[in-house]
């Protein structure tokens, strides 16, 4: 799909605005007490510490252990559907990337960071084919740039263009989740994809795809991934939300020393290749730690930049949706 970022962007906001609508009229007529959970629904994408703790089930009886009657997990294929069924308390918890809950926060989504994932990188990049003849990012000006639109994707897209001199204006943007991304790419009809493991891998390995020098400082855009709940959940339910992260962070913690189990579960979830897996999951990033003010200033950089570039309508502040219930102690 292929158009505007505005009028994209546009269809965006006012399909958040309309769920966080729903929101707050499903919200109506409850009490704000402490009251009985029957279950926890948590969002996740079939990668990374949430599919970890789906599977391994150390997080459930965690969180049934601290007073819910039981965990419901819903996948989901990327994070913005993820961050709306947030929005409309579809579920109470979820994981995303930096860039998802920017856009859902500023179409009102009640929304809080409660953990976060600091990401180095190096699990994703900006590809071309093997034949492009693209050496740069400077290359892809008037060319065809895919990446999912409200992703982490998309952030690093605006980041990578900004270090070449460019902006999304300079580039025919193409909105595509990663299925479609992936078979627009291996037919030649995209120029350049801003894209995450394990489809960052899979290009190349199996298209001969090229990573574009990002250049800069660093030659990769660092990032975050965060854990997100709904806030109406989080004030009702303080005590299991700790309980979730500390949970949670458990989970990372055994990923971070457990590598090769964390690929052989990942190969069996996604049927992909265990070597193909064992890579991707040497360069991945899975401790999960606190909100602090560093985090939020951060995520603030990137908000700001978005509604400098028109990319977000208003200006928004992370701190508002920070929770800091969680010290990680």
């Amino acid at each position: 799909m292929v158009g505007t970022s505005r009028g994209n962007t546009r269809r965006t906001f006012l399909t958040m605005a309309g769920l966080g609508g729903l929101a707050l009229l499903s919200g109506c007529g409850k009490g704000q007490d402490d009251e009985a959970v029957t279950t926890i629904r948590v969002g996740y994408q079939k990668n990374g510490v949430f599919l970890l703790a789906k599977q391994r089930g150390a997080f459930d009886k965690a969180l049934v252990k601290a007073g819910a009657a039981k965990v419901e997990w819903v996948e989901f294929a990327s994070g913005p559907p993820l961050l709306e069924a947030l929005a409309v308390g579809g579920i109470d918890l979820g994981g995303t990337g930096d860039t998802p809950p920017i856009f859902a926060q500023a179409a009102g989504a009640p929304l809080l960071y409660t953990a976060v994932q600091k990401l180095s990188g190096k699990a994703g990049g900006i590809l071309t084919p093997a034949n492009s003849g693209l050496t740069s990012i400077a290359d892809l000006k008037g060319r065809k740039l895919a990446f999912t639109r409200g992703s982490s994707a998309h952030n690093i897209a605006v980041v990578a263009l900004e270090r070449a001199g460019l902006t999304l204006d300079d580039v025919e943007v193409v909105n595509l989740g990663p299925a479609d991304a992936a078979a627009a790419f291996s037919q030649g009809g995209i120029d350049g994809w801003v894209i995450w493991d394990p489809h960052y891998t899979l290009a190349i390995r199996n298209n001969g795809a090229r990573t574009l020098s990002i250049g800069g400082p660093e030659e990769q855009i660092s990032g975050a991934g965060y854990a997100l709940a709904n806030r109406t959940f989080a004030d009702r339910h303080a005590p299991l939300l700790v309980a979730a992260m500390e949970a949670l962070a458990a989970e990372g913690q055994w990923a971070e020393q457990n590598r090769e189990a964390m690929a052989e579960l990942m190969a069996k979830e996604t049927g992909l290749p265990l070597d193909l897996l064992r890579d991707t999951v040497e360069r991945a990033d899975f401790a999960y730690t606190p909100i602090t003010p560093e985090v939020v200033a951060q995520q603030q950089a990137i908000a700001d930049r978005f509604h400098r570039l028109g990319i977000i309508p208003a200006s928004i502040k992370i701190a508002d949706a920070a929770w800091t219930g969680w010290n990680g102690a």
